[in-house]
């Protein structure tokens, strides 16, 4: 059965073009996940594949009778309780309390979080009796609890399902396709995630043996003019034209022009940096957590986990000192300098424009300033546009911006995968690996945790204190309230102790970062030499070139079977 048929639409934002020329069929049964750059249109394209919004151009035709529910990224709940707002009498109050919102029934809807009111919103959509269901970035503020049990309903949805996620396990458990928007045309993928990243890597690579074989050739025809052509007939005149439009032809510029460069320098942080002791803190007569002692070192990777409303931000807001605890102490070293992305995020005004924004409304940018909004790609013509015309995962990345000016050496992240798409998010990862100040994130995504710290936090629930302790954290005591041990794919576990059989796994994990960090020059050297060998003809230059190829590739081959080894020991461990 065909939901909805879309042929040829096209959608723009002033100053550029989304996408066009877009054709997507959607049938019962389908789970598409729909990824892109922030501000591609993913949120769009969604709107208009649900009538919200008119395609500019092309069709888009719904099957007779087709009843669809969406979950959009700033949901009106209108008047009343989240009980009223969702309904459906115990099934509601059931899907409420699986999303961490069955202690909110009788809350006036006015009296939510921007997260609550996406949860209450999501539970209202999904309670929904409907045959296309909708969802932008349902993930966000779901605990990892609240994401296992999403990504089981949607994968038992037998209706279509369309949605924008960042979330890479929801991506490669629950889609049967990916709909990829690069650079204004779209892109199907079949399969999850790493099928996605499979066909996107072909795809990018026949485009680069494309491009070589047209510089070939165009090389060849520059060649044979400059060597002048014998006679001006029919025939040799075509060829003079088929030779200008192979050396005027360019490729199709990249998406994104430079790499997000986030280094913008992090001043010496010192032994001391900072020391919880006794922490405990209520909210309105509810114990959060007590007794807490943490002492982060300068190279700390601590990741705090836990379901909604355990104190989470609470206690990151008592960490950077934000907010007092009602017992304990707080103690920063003299050398911290500590930089806050919250879930928040600055007030910014939506009438603003971007590049004043990041000047502090003051004087106009130098052109290192300019040079680092175009470094976290935002182009001359993003600069001087409005904030207001900015996508939500553009915002969050100029919030990031100007969280990294400041120049930490501490770094606090509250859910810094909220809305960032893929490539952001990838290269974020990259970036607080080689950080080399301390660092602290609170998150419920799983492949980010797992990438980016070392030891995790678990506060809430009913999880016995560890013995554990780490080069990031000791002295760690909270009975039933806050326990520590090695991350192990991002969600904290009681620790279990067993007889040492080899390397531990934070050992091995430590070694396969080791390793990749090594990997990385060599595959940029490798791409410069294979650069280098397609643009000469010069022989010794050839011969010169392709005898470092060899050794570059031999080292990579030998980092791979190392890589391939360590990371076998882990799985099995």
């Amino acid at each position: 059965m065909v939901l909805v048929d879309a042929t040829d639409i096209a959608m723009a934002r002033p100053g550029r073009p989304l996408f066009a020329d877009l054709s997507l069929t959607v049938h019962a049964g389908d789970r598409i996940g729909i990824v892109g750059l922030n501000g591609t249109g993913k949120s769009t394209l969604l709107s208009v594949l649900t009538g919200d919004r008119e395609a500019e151009q092309g069709t888009v035709r719904w099957g007779r009778g087709v009843r669809i529910a969406s979950l959009g990224q700033n949901p009106d709940l209108g008047p009343g309780t989240v009980r009223e707002a969702v309904g459906h009498g115990w099934e509601g109050e059931a899907v409420l309390d699986r999303l961490g919102m069955g202690a909110f029934l009788d809350t006036p809807t006015d009296q939510l979080s921007g997260g609550e009111a996406k949860r209450t919103a999501l539970a209202r959509t999904l309670v929904t009796e409907t045959d296309l269901l909708v969802l932008d970035e349902p993930t966000n503020h779901l605990d990892v609890d609240a994401i296992s049990w999403l990504e089981q309903r949607l994968a038992s949805f037998s209706g279509g399902l369309l949605f924008v996620t960042h979330d890479r396990h929801v991506l490669d458990r629950v889609t049967t396709r990916i709909l990829e928007l690069d650079r204004g045309t779209g892109f199907v993928h079949e399969g999850g995630y790493a099928s996605y990243l499979e066909a996107k890597a072909l795809r990018e690579e026949s485009a680069q043996k494309a491009e070589d074989v047209r510089k070939n050739l165009a090389r060849t025809e520059l060649a044979w003019l400059r060597r002048g052509a014998p006679a001006r007939t029919r025939k040799s005149k075509s060829r003079i034209e088929r030779a200008t439009a192979l050396v005027e032809t360019k490729p199709q510029e990249a998406a994104r022009t430079t790499e997000l460069d986030l280094h913008l320098g992090t001043p010496r942080l010192g032994d001391q940096v900072i020391d919880l002791e006794g922490i405990g803190t209520s909210i309105e007569g509810r114990q959060l957590f007590s007794d807490i002692d943490l002492l982060l070192d300068r190279r700390a990777r601590l990741g705090i986990v836990g379901p909604n409303g355990a104190g989470k931000s609470t206690l990151l807001d008592i960490m950077a000192m934000r907010r007092n605890p009602d017992e304990g102490s707080v103690v920063h070293g003299p050398t911290v300098r500590l930089g806050y992305y919250d879930q928040v995020g600055r007030d910014l005004d939506p009438k603003q424009r971007l590049r004043d924004a990041v000047m502090g409304g003051d004087g106009e940018p130098d052109w290192s300033d300019v040079r680092l909004m175009e470094s976290f790609w935002f182009d001359s013509d993003a600069q001087f546009a409005p904030i207001e015309l900015l996508s939500g995962g553009e915002r969050r990345r100029l919030q990031l911006v100007m969280v990294l000016l400041q120049r930490p050496n501490v770094l606090f992240l509250d859910e810094p995968t909220n809305d960032l798409d893929l490539d952001t998010l990838r290269v974020l990862e990259d970036f607080l690996d080689e950080w080399p100040g301390a660092l602290v994130v609170v998150s419920h995504d799983r492949a980010f945790l797992d990438r980016t710290v070392e030891t995790t936090l678990r506060v809430g629930g009913e999880v016995p204190a560890s013995s554990g302790s780490s080069a990031s954290t000791s002295r760690l005591a909270a009975p039933s309230a806050v326990s520590t041990q090695p991350a192990d794919d991002g969600v904290a576990t009681q620790a279990k102790p067993t007889a040492a059989k080899g390397p531990s796994h934070s050992t091995l994990r430590q070694r396969v970062k080791e390793i990749e960090k090594t990997m990385r020059p060599l595959e940029r050297t490798k791409e410069a030499l294979t650069a280098e060998l397609l643009s000469t003809t010069d022989h010794a230059m050839l011969a010169e070139l392709g005898t470092q190829l060899s050794d570059v590739e031999a080292k990579l081959e030998s980092l791979e079977e190392q890589w391939l080894e360590t990371q076998e020991q882990l799985e099995n461990r």
